[in-house]
């Protein structure tokens, strides 16, 4: 468990990434400099450890620091509360909220307390071929990708409108009236709190502020049906354990990125991720009916998709009938040059307002997020960059509490680092057909003349990434409006540096 509360400080440490630090440019992968963050922490590449060896107490001792380190930071951008906009909507995965009732706030904090908010970890057990034993420092993408991936999980397991019963409200917020063109900053002017039968504490000058010891949402009549969704909660998050034999946990998506030419210590960018969240799905035996399809080229090939949900032309499959599997689509894009193109911020806002859209992974630069929402000019986030304890669930009634968030941050869209992934569920093959009309129409409002990416039907050429470990595996989906190739530094898709 964390040192400190989870619903009361959850973002009092983290690691906000050294914003002077320069991107790579395009398959360079920088040898000359230790890839081992401030203190040293050195990846399973380190010179003279080839080969995997028992981490030593030098090792422990860093580790400890680096966590340290990253959780120092990243309550640095946490000093002050995230405010929210009372006479604006907000939008969060599909759902819009306008947070001017405290039925309104209500239904906001359930809907985001129930996500699943996957970090760093730090104490689990040593990934094969390194000597590492966190993903601090360098795993923050492969945490935003598992958020993507759970995400969609969600919506393919559990009903309709599921909420975690054990979940809290939010910590840390104000609701005010803010002026338009700064939603980060407020006009002065504030609502009375909301009429509740409990009471709520003011924030400073008598802004209605969320209560940190808020009880939780169980319901006294808990019926089957929820027991039900509870302890598929808990397989879901069991599946993102962190150990060697859960199917979505960091040590099984390292091995799955070591054909891509990542390992261990790497950084990865949220092309290669999408990549590896396909082939893991595509090896677990525990999600039968669902596949995922990674769009080439920024194109999503329709009948690609549909012979990878048709079960009777799956690979591998036995089934002579007829059959669907339930689908996530990533789309991995880039929406500018070496900062996000403004013309694009209207098409990803009314992408976030689709309700088959699970999310987009990427951040800002140097720095891993998972964008989930926006209100205003400003994007809704969870970040993967603090580092928690190992927690083992293989046991009965682990606890649930590090695996969710209490505390929304916020970012401006012009911090928006171009390279990203967008996901995508659609449950049946009418979903499909739905996602594909709504997606496209969404993507009409870029003021770009070509879209971020199209749908088109037919096939497109193999897009596995296997036996490119010498290449940067990210050019073919490098992003450049047609008609608009420029004659200056090309970027990757992968153009992260995660310190």
């Amino acid at each position: 468990m964390n040192s400190v509360s989870p619903s009361a400080a959850q973002y009092l440490g983290g690691g906000l990434q050294d914003e002077g630090l320069a991107s790579h440019p395009d398959g360079y992968r920088a040898p000359a400099r230790d890839p081992r963050g401030h203190f040293g922490y050195g990846s399973g590449s380190d010179g003279g450890r080839e080969a995997a060896e028992e981490p030593d107490e030098v090792d422990r001792l860093k580790a400890k620091l680096m966590s340290a380190w990253n959780n120092m930071k990243y309550g640095w951008s946490v000093k002050s509360k995230t405010s929210f906009n009372k006479t604006t909507p907000l939008t969060l995965l599909g759902h819009s909220y306008l947070l001017n009732h405290e039925d309104e706030v209500e239904r906001f904090s359930r809907t985001f307390v129930s996500r699943l908010w996957l970090t760093y970890r730090r104490e689990f057990q040593q990934l094969e071929g390194s000597t590492w034993t966190t993903d601090c420092g360098w795993g923050c993408m492969l945490r935003s990708g598992q958020m993507l991936l759970a995400q969609g999980l969600l919506l393919h397991l559990l009903p309709p409108g599921w909420a975690w019963l054990d979940g809290q409200q939010l910590t840390d917020v104000e609701f005010e009236i803010l002026k338009p063109r700064s939603p980060s900053r407020s006009s002065g002017v504030s609502l009375p709190a909301f009429p509740s039968s409990r009471p709520t504490p003011r924030g400073r000058g008598g802004t209605a502020e969320v209560s940190k010891r808020a009880p939780v949402w169980r319901c006294s009549s808990e019926t089957s049906q929820d027991r039900q969704a509870e302890a598929m909660h808990r397989r879901v998050v069991c599946w993102f354990g962190d150990h060697p034999s859960a199917p979505f946990g960091v040590h099984q998506l390292v091995e799955l990125g070591k054909s891509s030419g990542k390992k261990a210590g790497d950084w990865y960018g949220p092309s290669i991720v999408a990549h590896i969240l396909r082939k893991a799905v595509d090896k677990t035996s525990e999600l039968p009916n669902l596949t995922v399809y990674v769009a080439q080229d920024c194109t999503v090939y329709k009948e690609d998709v549909m012979r990878r949900c048709d079960c009777s032309q799956s690979e591998g499959s036995s089934q002579s009938g007829s059959g669907w599997k339930s689908v996530i689509v990533l789309v991995p894009v880039r929406l500018g040059g070496e900062s996000l193109n403004p013309s694009y911020i209207d098409c990803v806002k009314n992408i976030l307002r689709l309700d088959c859209c699970i999310g987009i992974i990427g951040g800002k630069p140097k720095h891993s997020l998972f964008f989930i929402g926006f209100q205003d000019d400003q994007l809704l986030y969870l970040d993967p960059h603090y580092c928690q304890s190992v927690v083992d669930v293989t046991q009965n009634n682990f606890p649930l509490e590090s695996f969710h968030c209490h505390s929304p941050r916020k970012m401006s869209f012009s911090r928006m680092d171009p390279s990203c992934t967008i996901g995508f569920y659609a449950k049946s093959q009418k979903d499909f057909e739905s996602l594909c009309i709504m997606v496209s129409t969404a993507l009409s409002s870029s003021k770009e003349k070509y879209p971020i990416f199209t749908f088109v039907e037919g096939r497109g050429q193999d897009y596995g990434l296997e036996g490119q470990s010498g290449v940067m595996p990210e050019q073919d989906a490098h992003i450049q409006p047609r008609g608009k190739a420029g004659g200056g530094k090309r970027c990757s898709v992968d153009e992260f540096v995660f310190l």
